[in-house]
């Protein structure tokens, strides 16, 4: 039996490499040369979500030299327009002339938030005002009157 644990200590092999450091994409977006390491691993993350769980076509990288962030461009389905996200780490703050900044780029913009645990977070930003869809299922409107409750008198 001790010979077989033996064998088995032998054709362990060492764990692989960070294979996220390997990346082309991720090789790429260190070559835009942002400050912020951070911000550059949860692109990354995002970047694979994006074209590994949800099928995006057409991710790109592109820099923003304005905020030293990495974004992300590229179409949810096929001769869909082209959307930008900014993937930032949950912890680091938002300003809104950095939102705006985005928003000039003129696609619209998914803001990702992603946690320390890599819990990612998509926030649809728009310019100005949007009046939200009308909720979806068999709702009835039942009229204010019906709603309220008369007052007891003691």
């Amino acid at each position: 039996m001790s010979e077989e644990s033996n064998r088995a200590d032998v054709s362990e092999k060492p764990p692989p490499p960070n294979w996220i450091l390997q990346h082309p994409t991720y090789q790429h977006m260190k070559s835009l040369e942002v400050e912020d390491s951070a911000q550059v691993h949860v692109a990354f993350l995002v970047y694979m979500d994006l074209t590994e769980v949800r099928q995006w076509k057409e991710v790109s990288c592109v820099k923003s030299p304005e905020l030293q962030v990495v974004l992300l461009e590229g179409r949810e389905k096929e001769g869909a327009p082209v959307q930008t996200v900014l993937p930032l780490p949950a912890h680091r703050s938002l300003s809104h002339k950095s939102i705006r900044q985005v928003l000039d780029r003129g696609f619209p913009m998914l803001l990702c938030a992603v946690a320390s645990d890599s819990t990612l977070v998509y926030q649809r930003m728009t310019d100005g005002l949007v009046t939200p869809d009308p909720p979806a299922g068999p709702f009835q409107d039942l009229g204010r009157r019906q709603h309220r409750k008369r007052r007891q008198k003691h």
